[in-house]
């Protein structure tokens, strides 16, 4: 498997992140073909108590690369990337993992 890794910096306004995310983000990004799993949540701090790098964190999981591919080139994989435009303030990086 592998998974998609979105690291959400902290936005100007937290709580219409949230709102965003939850309302209209998730929905969005359930409807990706061949998606396995999706994990988000709020980053509550690190291990050493440090300022956290992060405020969100999610995690897209495929069966393999090319169902990742074809899942974000898709119609309904473009709509939710395009939607983190909308919402994401602070940033996104994207980056690709092994699960």
């Amino acid at each position: 498997m592998v998974k998609l890794v979105v690291c959400y910096g902290t936005p100007d306004d937290p709580a219409d992140f949230d709102h965003h995310y939850s309302e209209t983000h998730v929905p969005l990004v359930h409807k990706i073909p061949n998606l396995q799993r999706f994990e988000h949540g709020r980053v509550l701090g690190t291990a050493d108590g440090t300022p956290a790098p992060y405020y969100y964190l999610a995690e897209l999981w495929f069966d393999n690369p090319g169902d990742l591919q074809a899942g974000m080139e898709s119609a309904e994989g473009q709509a939710a990337g395009a939607d983190v435009a909308t919402f994401a303030s602070g940033g996104a990086t994207l980056l690709v993992a092994e699960a």
